[in-house]
């Protein structure tokens, strides 16, 4: 599924061309908080290739986000992940901050659970978030999401929500 679309978003498979814009969104201090930091271009750059791999591997990957006009939103996806050494899948997205507070990280994650639920089948999809991160445990509340546990991940207190097929 290379591209999809919600009321509002459009949606495209991860590509080289879309380095610009990440790079611009990993920039942003404020957009970045709660993803590890600022990236440098190089990162951006190691992390584009990673994602487009991921979707050459498992069929599914991050995707772009635009407005309907085309004006770049951010990022999303559902991805593999190893959580305690247990191979999960999360769903994961990040917005530019003038989108903040409109309601795309909600309908994302909503079309995404469906996604993967559904169309790939999946029996199970997990987010991760930082604890100070309210405003993205609400999306994952809102999506039907269920606080499973906290732990630690790479230095920072995180909580797991969970939804099942």
């Amino acid at each position: 599924m290379d591209h999809f679309s919600t009321n509002r978003l459009t949606a495209e498979r991860l590509r080289e061309d879309h380095l610009a814009d990440l790079v611009a969104l990993h920039l942003d201090p404020e957009t970045s908080r709660y993803l590890g930091g600022v990236r440098s271009a190089e990162t951006t750059e190691r992390y584009l290739v990673t994602n487009m791999a991921h979707w050459d591997q498992h069929g599914f990957g991050l995707w772009v986000l635009r407005t309907q006009d085309g004006a770049f939103v951010g990022r999303a996806g559902i991805r593999h992940v190893l959580v305690h050494d247990v191979d999960e899948i999360e769903i994961l997205y990040a917005y530019k901050r003038e989108f903040w507070g409109q309601g795309f990280a909600s309908e994302i994650a909503t079309a995404m659970t469906d996604i993967g639920l559904s169309h790939f089948g999946l029996p199970s999809l997990i987010g991760i978030v930082n604890v100070r991160n309210g405003a993205s445990r609400r999306v994952l509340e809102k999506s039907s999401y269920l606080l499973e546990r906290s732990m630690n991940s790479r230095g920072e207190d995180v909580v797991i929500y969970r939804i099942r097929r």
